[in-house]
């Protein structure tokens, strides 16, 4: 499978392409720094390509998807790893700068990427796209209003790519179904229709790093960007029927 992960140059993206290089698949990992992003692909492992995209940009991301289709041919899976974060102390002082952070790096990347490789995705019979939410979303809080808003959008529309693909999917499967009947089936051939978006939910990531640097903190809560990097190699072993549509939590 091709799989992209967006948001390659941080400690997650590095761990979910390691693990997914290292599960057999070809790896492409974006970033917004080409130094950045060349060091984390060959953190990732050798064979792991790292490429340079301004995910809110759709103009950057329509380029992308050509020079990675013209490389490898359609992606199978995206794995979205942008996000960032911005707090303050209650309602009145959310800032308007604050918002445009998030809107532009949780919101607009993601509506950005899903609009150029959903076709990919839903044609795929391994078709997978996942974005990592936080645990906040579901109790917000007045500090984290702005935050907890770009992921709540953020989700909302995951879900809405979920029903893309559900529609996607009957379609595929009645296509099949006439095929069969018509004794024009192919022996081996899913019929496609097995693509599914889902939301990986955290309350936190923490790394080995982090760790070393941080000596004095517990991260409580936290999910280990490792652990994470298994719960997306395991989504390519759940059938899409299941998966599609659901909030995986992640946290302890």
């Amino acid at each position: 499978m091709n799989v992209l992960v967006t948001g390659g140059s941080g400690a997650s993206g590095i761990a979910v392409a390691r693990a997914l290089h290292a599960a057999g698949q070809r790896v492409f990992t974006v970033g917004s720094d080409q130094a950045r992003i060349d060091a984390a692909a060959e953190k990732a492992g050798d064979g792991v390509t790292g490429l340079v995209c301004d995910l809110s940009r759709l103009e950057d991301v329509r380029q992308l998807g050509k020079d990675v289709s013209a490389a490898a041919g359609t992606i199978d899976a995206v794995i979205h790893l942008v996000g960032g974060w911005r707090g303050a102390t209650g309602i009145a002082d959310q800032t308007d700068e604050d918002w445009d952070f998030l809107e532009r790096g949780a919101i607009t990347t993601l509506r950005n990427v899903s609009r150029i490789f959903f076709d990919h995705i839903a044609a795929s019979p391994y078709g997978r796209f996942a974005m990592v939410s936080s645990t906040a979303v579901a109790k917000p809080a007045a500090a984290t209003a702005s935050y907890v808003a770009a992921k709540a959008a953020a989700e909302a529309w995951t879900m809405a790519m979920a029903d893309g693909f559900r529609r996607a999917n009957a379609a595929a499967g009645d296509d099949t179904a006439a095929n069969d009947t018509a004794g024009n089936g192919t022996p081996g051939n899913t019929g496609r229709g097995e693509a599914a978006a889902v939301v990986l939910v955290v309350k936190a990531l923490v790394d080995d790093e982090m760790r070393r640097n941080h000596p004095e903190r517990k991260f409580p809560g936290a999910t280990d960007v490792e652990d994470l990097a298994r719960a997306v190699v395991g989504l390519f072993d759940t059938p899409a029927g299941g998966l599609n549509g659901s909030r995986l939590v992640l946290a302890p």
